[in-house]
């Protein structure tokens, strides 16, 4: 293995082991999904359920605080198993 390939692996091990980048990946991946579905939802309401237009308004800004809380629980539930993780090897 030359000294360019060690190098790459080494910082593809520091980029992937960074806590910044594992919140931001984390994020990233919560969001996509959570938008989809919240997208579909609020298809449905505007086309299918002929709901009025300040429904879907009020379901995207329920959903936006809830997409909070629900991020804000994952990422505490993240840390507390990291933390047991990290007890568990130390002994």
């Amino acid at each position: 293995m030359s000294d360019s390939e060690g190098e790459a692996g080494g910082l593809y091990q520091r980029i992937t082991t960074n806590p910044l980048f594992r919140s931001f990946l984390l994020f990233s991946l919560f969001r996509a999904v959570y938008g989809v579905g919240i997208l579909i939802v609020t298809w449905f309401l505007a086309s299918e359920a002929e709901a009025p237009l300040w429904a879907s308004i009020l379901f995207l800004l329920c959903s936006m605080v809830f997409s909070r809380v629900l991020f804000r629980f994952l990422k505490k539930t993240g840390k507390s198993q990291q933390n047991d993780d990290a007890d568990q090897m130390l002994g």
